[in-house]
């Protein structure tokens, strides 16, 4: 199996039936050694962390968390 230019591989039919992976699944990386294993997303966690590592650096006002807390509670 051969690792195209974008860095993809194709799963062969076989584990992806045996593992239920399907188009959409989310799947992570875990190194072991010199090893890789793909392994199931623990759901949830990895759409907050895109999330968090898309937004994180973006902010453009310099506000504390005490003074966003106070203008959203209207104090």
């Amino acid at each position: 199996m051969k690792v195209t230019t974008k860095g993809q591989v194709t799963i062969p039919p076989e584990i992806r039936e045996r593992l239920s992976i399907h188009p959409g699944t989310d799947v992570e990386f875990a190194v072991e050694g010199n090893a890789v294993r793909l392994v199931p997303a623990r759901r949830g966690q990895v759409r907050g962390k895109r999330v968090v590592e898309r937004l994180r650096g973006r902010a453009t006002v310099r506000m504390t968390t005490d003074e966003i807390m106070a203008l959203t509670r209207g104090r």
